[in-house]
Parts: structure tokens; sequence; C-alpha cells
């Protein structure tokens, strides 16, 4: 066969069917950028005041997030990152080898459900900002009480709506602009609020010592009581929440999109950059702008939504972050609702499915308690899909070892497999059953239940066929693997190589918004460490609040303009 003719089975399909070719392989420094954007956003504002609110230690949140965070990298390392560099494949495409199409379209259905919640939490948490702007009162019932917020709600998400549609590649690049800036506002606000809570508690406007913070901490943010009273979570509890939080990506292999894409293995230890920055650092600086916005206004944290923390942490700079931090990841999460909608709606395309799933997910926006509880919507939204990771895992990593042969169901030519569908099923009775019996911390429910799904498909599956012989299969699939590898390195010499916009006028815009970052930072140290009294304080804070929102402009303008003549065909080199 010619190669012309061998190639010509691959030319008519979308490149996400396709293994990811070598020449589209990126390095290290693109998955931490990746992940530093995507895991400091607005979910961190609701998520590092809730650990108050739940009544964690000061000790068990430091000690708790810190080895949580650390054993959620190690599950991207050696669970996730394996599997995608070995298949090159997203999770979607693999799992239709795996299980067939009607396993995919109901995992499809569950991610629509997961990624248009996860949505419309971050809409709402927009629009906490903007109902702060105009003096709207907070709302705390699991559905809003003022017409204006709903309309502020519509009018936000209709935007996000609009994004998804026709501006995904730009909202994406976009984040990797935000990334920097959000670490360095998270950082800012804990140093601009420490200071009220050290005056109200301590007497002076700084903590001595680690002793003088751990005493702040305990008596002021992490008392170890909850917004009831009473005694509140551990050490335990914290770790299995700083796991559980992004099961839906590690163990749900859902991230196999991302790092299908790595060059090595070892590329998912990049994801540190989103733990440690984004659910650690940031995690611990929300609490502790919460717990000082609190003491400002005189108000208990469960009292006060986003809007209000930010701006009494950041000022104006604080509307700014609420509400690109929660438009960038509602986007993000709404296009994932749309792309698996389409999934399943095939016939209609992807506008039309993101808009029917937009306008259900601003529906979903209106009600508060999308975003006040986030904390264990996304815990159960990882015990959804962790079976589904189970399965995958099986397949891909087990089953070569006992003797079984992956792809069984592929080539037996099953449209349903029982075996799949059958594990996942019980699974979930599984899991949720021990969630309802109080067995396990609800944190960790994610752990007995994969293993549980490992055993139940292994078992099933070597009942209905994954035991038996696929010689000739086996090697149809080899032959076809070095094709598409053949075939994706002719189309590596075909394209043409762009050149890095290397000129002075970039590299300088560069420079200055960095330094805009940088005198931030300084900025906000000025007010933690240069304030010997209260009206000290008070006068640094403001002038943070001034300055801090130009430097924001000032980054975002030059940040973004860098950007723009990067992906200009006249930058010269």
């Amino acid at each position: 066969m010619k190669p012309a003719e061998d190639f010509k089975q691959f030319k008519n399909l979308e490149e996400e069917q396709l293994p990811v070719a070598k020449h589209k392989l990126h390095d290290w420094t693109h998955f931490a950028g990746l992940y530093a954007a995507e895991h400091v956003a607005a979910t961190e504002f609701v998520i590092g005041a809730t650990f108050v609110a739940l009544g964690a230690k000061t000790m068990d949140i430091i000690l708790g997030l810190l080895i949580g965070n650390i054993l959620a990298v190690l599950s991207w390392r050696f669970i996730t990152a394996p599997i995608a560099v070995d298949t090159r494949l997203s999770l979607y495409t693999y799992l239709n080898k795996i299980a067939g199409d009607s396993m995919t379209k109901l995992y499809n259905w569950a991610n629509v459900i997961i990624f248009s919640v996860i949505s419309a939490a971050m809409i709402t948490v927009s629009a906490t900002a903007v109902r702060f702007a105009f003096d709207i009162p907070a709302q705390l019932n699991w559905y809003p009480t003022n017409t204006w917020f709903i309309l502020i709600v519509l009018a936000v998400g209709i935007f996000v709506v609009f994004v998804a549609l026709f501006g995904f590649n730009a909202v994406s690049e976009f984040s990797g602009i935000c990334a920097p800036w959000l670490f360095v506002m998270f950082t800012s606000g804990a140093m601009v609020l420490l200071p009220a809570l050290s005056l109200d508690l301590l007497d002076k406007t700084l903590p001595a010592g680690w002793a003088d913070f751990l005493t702040l901490g305990d008596q002021s943010i992490w008392t170890g009581l909850n917004s009831d009273g009473e005694p509140g979570i551990g050490l335990v509890e914290v770790i299995g929440f700083g796991w559980a939080a992004n099961t839906i990506t590690h163990f749900g292999l859902i991230d196999m999109a991302l790092l299908r894409f790595a060059k090595k293995k070892s590329y998912g230890y990049a994801t540190s950059t989103g733990m440690m920055f984004g659910h650690y650092v940031a995690w611990i600086a929300a609490g502790i702008m919460g717990a000082g916005a609190a003491v400002i206004l005189g108000k208990s944290i469960v009292e006060l939504d986003p809007g209000d923390v930010a701006y009494y942490a950041l000022g104006w700079s604080g509307f700014v972050i609420v509400i690109v931090a929660g438009w960038t990841t509602a986007i993000t999460n709404l296009y994932r609702a749309g792309l698996a909608a389409q999934a399943i709606f095939f016939n209609h395309s992807r506008k039309k499915t993101t808009i029917v799933v937009g306008l259900v997910t601003v529906g979903i926006a209106c009600f508060p308690f999308v975003f006040s509880q986030i904390l264990p919507l996304l815990t159960y939204a990882g015990l959804l899909v962790v079976p589904v990771g189970g399965i995958v895992f099986a397949e891909h990593q087990i089953f070569p070892r006992i003797g079984f042969t992956a792809y069984w169901s592929s080539y037996r030519q099953l449209t349903f497999s029982m075996p799949a569908v059958a594990s996942w099923g019980l699974s979930l009775v599984f899991g949720f059953g021990l969630n309802a019996l109080d067995v396990i911390s609800f944190y960790y429910l994610f752990i007995p239940t994969w293993f549980f799904t490992i055993l139940v498909y292994t078992l099933l599956a070597s009942r209905y066929g994954a035991k038996e012989s696929y010689t000739a299969e086996v090697k149809e699939e080899e032959v076809r693997k070095e094709t598409i590898e053949r075939f994706q390195e002719q189309q590596g010499k075909e394209e043409p190589v762009i050149a890095k916009d290397r000129s002075f006028l970039s590299q300088g815009l560069k420079f200055i918004a960095i330094a805009a970052l940088v005198a931030t930072l300084v900025l906000a140290s000025n007010v933690l460490f240069g304030s010997a009294s209260e009206t000290d304080y008070i006068e640094n804070r403001e002038l943070f609040y001034t300055y801090a929102f130009i430097c924001t402009l000032i980054y975002f303008a030059l940040a973004y303009w860098a950007l723009l003549r990067g992906k200009s065909k006249t930058a010269t080199q």
C-alpha cells in the first residue's frame, strides 16, 4: 500500500480521535504555567473561607493542606500522567476504545452535569463582586433574595456563554496572563489584612513571631470551632480534602486531555505549581483575608461572600480578581460541558449545545448555594467519576500484567460494555452507600471506591472476554499505531515553524508588566511590615488600594499587548 493511500483513512478524522503527534508535545514549563493558571482561581476565595467556617485549627491547615496537596501531585504523576503519555489520548477517546459508545455517552452526561455546576458556581462568584459595587445585599440563603442580584447573574452568565462560544482560545491565553497576577493578589491580600487581625487580638500591627502567628490563627482565623460553635474538622479531614479536591482530574483521569501533550511522565510533577500556589498558599491567604474582612466589618465570616472579602483585602483590584478569576474558570468549564454535550448530541454543533447548556448553567447560578457548597460538590463530583478512572486504570495498567487483553471490548466490536457500565453503577452504590453509613469521612470515599471499581471490573471483564487471546486484532492495532506515527511525522514536516517574538519592545513590555507585579508585592509588604500603629496601617492600606489598582491596570494592558505581539505575524525575532 502506498503512503498516500495508507494515510487517507486518517485525513478525515478529528484531531481529538488520534494520539497527539510528537511534534506537538510540550516541555514541563508549559504544564507548570497551565496548572498555575487553572488552580489559582475564584474558588480559592470560597474554599479558603470554608475551612474557617468548618472549624479547622491553624496547624491542621498548615500541615494538612501541605500533605494533601503533595498526595494530589503524586496522584497526577503516578496515576494520570503514565496513562496519558502511553496512549497520547484524552480520556473521552480512550474510554470509547475500552468501553464502547454507550459507556462514553453515560460518562459525557456526568461531565455535562459536573462542569455545568462548577461553571455556575464561578458565575455566582463573579456576580458577588458586581453586587458589592452596586450595594446589593449579600446572598446568604440557598435561593436568591434580590431581583437585582438575579439580573447581575444573568448579565455575567450571558457574557460567559458568549465568550465560551466564540473566544475560548483567547480566554485560554488570557488565563496564562492571569496566573501570576492572581498569585500576587492572593499573597498581597493576606499581607494587607493580617495587621487588622493582629490589632484586634494582639493589639499590635504585626505578630512578633511564629508563636504569635499561631495564637492569632487559633483565636481569630482557624479556631477549631465551626460556624455553629462546635468542634470542627481535624488534620485527617484537611488532608483528605486537599487530596480529594481534584479527584475528578487525577484519579478520575480527566487531565489525560492535558498531560497527553507531555514529553515525559515526570511532567506530572508540574501540577505542583497549581497545588502549592493555588491550593496551599491561596487557600491559607483566603482564610486570612476572610477573617480580616470579618473583623473590619464586625461580622462573622459566614456572613461574607467573595465580593466582601476581596474588596476589603484589595480595594478595586478585589473586584477585578473576583470577576476575572470567576470568569476564566466559568468559561473553561462551560466549554468542557459544551464539548461533552456535543459528543452526546453529535448531530448538533458545539455552539448549539453550548448555548443550551449555558442557559441551564446561568439558571443554576442564580442560586447562591452552588458556590457556598462548592467544597462538598467537588468531593461528590469526584466520587461520581472516580470509578471511570478505576476502569481505565485497570484496563491499561493491570490487565497487561495479569495476562488479560487491553481493548478487548473494541476487538469484540461491542458498543455496550456490560462490565464497564455494571462496574460504574455498583461502585456508585458502594461509594454513596459508605457515605450513607458514615463508615469513613466522605473526603476519603474516593479511595475505597476506586479500588472496588478495579476489582469488580477485572472480575466482570474476565467473564466477558478479557482473558481471551486476540492475536490478529492486536497485530492490526500495532500496525495502525505505526501508520499513524508515519502520518503525523509527515504532517510535522509540512507544518510551518513559527518564530518566537523576541523583539526589544515585546521584552520591554513583559519586563514592565512583571515590575508592576513586584511593585504590588512591595506595597503589600509596606502595609504588613511598615505600619507601626493603627493610623499608619490605615494610611498604608489606602495607599495599597490606590496604587495596586494602577499596577493591575498596567500589568494587564502590557501583558496583553505583549501577547498580541507574540501572536502577530509581523513580530520580529
